[in-house]
């Protein structure tokens, strides 16, 4: 009788080092494929939400002038030529017109941005003033003065009012803007001669590049400079914080350092809230031109200029 070995009869399962390699290597290439895509689709999500926030700006913006028969200051100042006080930003006076009327009820506008008393809603975060896109802090951040002393803990921003364009420029100072906000500016609808839907009135600029804030314009409150442009100035303008104007939308060209102009960390553009409501992406402009040139056009709100094909 012949006896079964059993033990030499193993069946043994399993994938050799080549078959492994080989699998291993698919699965690269694949996810290598499907990241890009991945990726994309998320940005255009992020995009979407980032025109979704301005639309509910643009909304805010015209209720807020049906009540008032005029847009809001881009900030409140005094007379003097340098002091941002009481500094109260565009952004703060449209809060009742989102849907925050507990948040606005807890200012006390005696009081400047900076005051203790205002310490509690200066340093809230708002979503709805932040793009998904850009690298912006998850809670608040310290704006500083010159000598790098904090002024105010508040929220960051991704949003400026337009003040104009090349030609307005957005230090602290009395001089009125050609756009729709600046200091403060009292724009009625019947002032925008260019046409509401030819005219900025809110657009992108990236917090990663300007560190910028919805709050308004601290007094003393300087604006860091960014890091893409190495010779750019240590500080800026405080009205900074909630204004830009439409020159370039590509910082690094800039020799300033780009913070007064509008930027985002979107591929190829920024997206822009004009009078009208409407919300459109306007692409990279890095040169002057005839593209810069128009874009320039579509910042100011009674320059005659015609931007009927400036194709964004």
């Amino acid at each position: 009788m012949n006896r079964v070995d059993f033990f030499s009869k193993k069946v043994r399962n399993g994938f050799t080092l080549i078959e492994l390699l080989v699998v291993t290597a698919i699965i690269a290439v694949l996810v290598s494929l499907l990241l890009p895509a991945v990726q994309q689709a998320r940005e255009a999500a992020r995009r979407t939400q980032c025109k979704n926030n301005l639309k509910q700006i643009g909304l805010a913006m015209q209720n807020y002038c049906d009540l008032y028969s005029r847009f809001p200051p881009g900030y409140v100042a005094s007379s003097d030529t340098t002091a941002t006080t009481p500094g109260w930003g565009w952004s703060v006076m449209i809060l009742p017109q989102i849907d925050q009327f507990s948040l606005f009820g807890l200012f006390n506008f005696s009081f400047p941005i900076e005051h203790p008393l205002n310490s509690v809603p200066v340093g809230t975060r708002l979503p709805t003033f932040v793009c998904p896109s850009d690298i912006a802090p998850d809670g608040t951040f310290s704006i500083t003065n010159s000598a790098s002393l904090q002024v105010v803990q508040t929220g960051p921003s991704s949003f400026v009012g337009c003040v104009g364009n090349d030609s307005s420029d957005v230090d602290d100072n009395v001089n009125p803007g050609n756009g729709m906000l600046f200091r403060n500016s009292n724009i009625r609808f019947a002032e925008v001669l260019d046409g509401t839907s030819n005219t900025i009135l809110v657009a992108e600029r990236s917090w990663s590049q300007a560190k910028g804030s919805w709050i308004g314009a601290p007094n003393k409150g300087r604006l860091r400079a960014g890091s893409k442009n190495p010779a750019a100035p240590l500080d800026e303008a405080s009205s900074f914080h909630v204004l830009g104007h439409a020159h370039w939308i590509n910082t690094m060209n800039d020799p300033d350092g780009g913070l007064d102009d509008f930027s985002s960390l979107h591929s190829g553009g920024v997206n822009a809230l004009f009078v009208d409501g409407s919300v459109r992406f306007l692409h990279s402009v890095t040169s002057d031109g005839g593209s810069a040139n128009i874009l320039q056009a579509l910042g100011t709100r009674a320059g005659g200029e015609i931007t009927a094909d400036f194709g964004y």
